[in-house]
């Protein structure tokens, strides 16, 4: 297989010393685990949830997100999908940060990554042992038939009635996502679990680590013995664990201590 080639990206100099450790952490590592959150879908021009401008302050969770609130009124989450939703993922493209990450897998070294965005840039990228926490909001399905349906095809069944239904059953299609108020999947939580166990290197990217219970998972690495890297723009509860730690983007930083040195 053919390494994989990322996209422009900027060598910065401010950025050597970090990328030079985490290089080395690497390349002392035979079993990597990322765990990736909204800050590396960021840089890909998808709005995080929390913090200034994110999706949070700007609509109502317990509406759009919520399962509760689908079954008593789906139209609302469709709105949602329709104007905001569908062109941000779609318009989305994989950063170098993601393609560093399947570059990894591609040598062997990176062995899965747990993710807690449901954007699916990890796969477009090129990554194949994929985590995913909160699924995937490029897939939908209905709820009576279990009928499944592409971002695409639900994006055409919405012009046509809203809430989108099934075209088999006409049962009401939802997106494959945990909402609020559903439990983390019963089958992936136990893999997440064994491979954080596994591993002599997490590399935090993107996330503010305050979701739990999935945060669990950079903690219980660190305290079976691997080593801890974060790259998050902002402070996380778990820095000063962390054997490597900077508070800035993580494409270029992913992108140098992948291709460079």
């Amino acid at each position: 297989m053919s390494t994989i080639s990322p996209p422009d990206y900027v060598s910065d100099p401010a950025l050597a010393d970090h990328a030079a450790h985490l290089r080395e952490l690497i390349a002392t590592s035979s079993h990597i685990v990322a765990f990736t959150g909204a800050g590396i879908s960021a840089e890909s021009g998808i709005p995080t949830y929390r913090g200034s401008g994110g999706l949070w302050s700007k609509y109502e969770p317990d509406k759009y997100a919520s399962i509760q609130h689908f079954n008593i009124d789906p139209t609302y989450y469709w709105n949602f999908f329709r104007d905001i939703r569908f062109s941000t993922i779609t318009d989305a493209k994989p950063n170098a940060g993601h393609f560093a990450l399947a570059e990894l897998e591609r040598q062997g070294k990176l062995k899965s990554v747990i993710t807690q965005n449901i954007d699916g840039l990890h796969g477009e990228a090129g990554s194949v042992n994929i985590l995913e926490l909160h699924g995937n909001t490029r897939r939908y399905y209905c709820l009576d038939c279990g009928k499944n349906y592409t971002i695409f095809e639900v994006a055409e069944m919405l012009e046509q009635q809203n809430p989108v239904r099934c075209a088999a059953c006409q049962g009401i299609v939802r997106p494959a996502t945990v909402m609020f108020g559903e439990t983390l999947p019963e089958d992936i939580m136990p893999q997440a679990s064994k491979e954080s166990h596994d591993c002599d290197l997490m590399i935090v990217v993107g996330s503010s680590l305050v979701v739990y219970p999935a945060a669990e998972f950079p903690y219980y690495a660190k305290s079976t013995g691997a080593k801890l890297a974060i790259i998050n723009v902002d402070p996380t509860p778990l820095d000063s664990m962390a054997d490597m730690c900077t508070h800035s983007p993580a494409a270029n930083l992913l992108a140098m201590a992948v291709w460079e040195g």
